[in-house]
């Protein structure tokens, strides 16, 4: 949506793009930087409070405690997208008994010890809390220190996309993925932002032991310093360090790859719809053996190959695997695709989503069906 990018936006547009009709959403965020502003999203209503800027990729939004604790009162239910500590602050100022609380829990926040003393209070207060604790993956629950003690309270539902958007193209996009294809025709992607968790940097190193050209999609703080080790490698015009794309851009980039690459080296990636994308495309996937959902998604020698994060050689080996064995390649490929389809199709997770959401409406009020959700 507008304003906010990454994972967590991505999961908000899912849920709520395929809302029940039953179901009265509205959306309230921070912006990175600026003044406030209201507007629509997919005919959604978005309140995005003023900010004065972003640390550590959070928002520095002194009113949105504010603004959360007082639209609790007239909603049935609030979804919390955690890490988000501002909106742990909202709950902590109060919610009234009636109005149900879950929490998607997406990843962990890495903070120093520091840090953790005033944080933490904040998120364990919010999950006991929680009427239900929603992860994508029962590997989540075990690898979170924060979430020890409220297992009875987790749920697994998955991340969704929509399948039958990035598996298809149209006649116009066909003839840009062949273009594309005739350019570069041992092309590896990634999308994401461009932040350390990622592992870009360890891409790269292990694009200089590789034939083949890459295509890194996202934006993010270390723009400038992967622009500069692209230099220092001397990978040249091996990379393209493509910024942000719309979706058919990153679609029509996912069909002419050959290989999708996912190198996240820290537990806050704790999913990866990235990689469900372009398994929806129909790539294999190169992710990394962290102890999260991440290497359960696209699993290991079935839908592609699991290294160490953090390892460039190994890295570069798994590419160059699949890069060599064209056979190899699209039987991941396929065998991702029909995973996308049958295990994170948005339908199925949006339905999943929202009969959680109605029982535990119901759990905590007596109104049932037509409740308003704020997320």
């Amino acid at each position: 949506m507008p304003d906010v990018v990454g994972g967590i936006a991505e999961s908000i547009a899912t849920v709520t793009s395929g809302q029940d009709t039953s179901l009265n959403h509205t959306i309230l965020v921070s912006r990175p930087g600026g003044f406030g502003r209201d507007f629509l999203y997919n005919g959604i209503p978005v309140r995005a409070v003023t900010s004065l800027g972003t640390i550590a990729s959070s928002p520095i939004a002194p009113t949105y405690p504010l603004a959360l604790a007082w639209r609790a009162r007239s909603v049935d239910l609030i979804v919390h997208h955690s890490p988000s500590p501002l909106t742990d602050l909202g709950v902590l100022l109060g919610i009234p008994r009636k109005t149900a609380l879950i929490v998607h829990w997406h990843a962990d926040l890495m903070l120093s010890a520091i840090a953790k003393l005033g944080i933490k209070p904040l998120l364990r207060h919010s999950l006991k809390r929680a009427d239900r604790i929603i992860i994508p993956h029962e590997s989540v629950m075990h690898s979170s220190s924060y979430l020890q003690g409220f297992s009875e309270k987790c749920v697994v539902i998955p991340y969704g996309v929509d399948f039958r958007y990035w598996a298809n193209l149209s006649a116009v996009e066909e003839e840009k993925v062949v273009e594309l294809r005739r350019a570069h025709p041992r092309l590896i992607v990634t999308t994401g932002r461009l932040v350390p968790y990622k592992g870009h940097a360890v891409l790269l190193s292990a694009l200089q032991q590789l034939d083949a050209t890459l295509c890194i999609i996202g934006t993010g703080i270390l723009a400038a310093q992967l622009q500069q080790r692209v230099q220092e490698l001397r990978l040249g015009t091996r990379v393209t360090l493509a910024g942000r794309q719309t979706r058919q851009q990153m679609k029509i980039y996912l069909h002419a790859a050959r290989v999708f690459a996912f190198p996240s080296l820290t537990s806050a990636e704790s999913f990866g719809i990235a990689q469900v994308e372009a398994m929806a495309a129909g790539l294999p996937i190169v992710n990394t053996a962290l102890r999260t959902a991440v290497p359960h998604v696209a699993r290991h020698e079935l839908e592609g190959l699991t290294v160490p994060p953090g390892d460039a050689v190994a890295l570069a080996s798994a590419l160059n695997r699949l890069l060599d064995n064209r056979e190899l390649a699209e039987r991941y490929g396929r065998a991702a695709q029909d995973r996308a389809k049958h295990h994170y199709d948005r339908a199925s997770v949006v339905s999943r989503t929202e009969q959680l959401y109605e029982e535990t409406v119901k759990q905590r009020t007596t109104t049932g069906r037509g409740s308003s959700v704020i997320s």
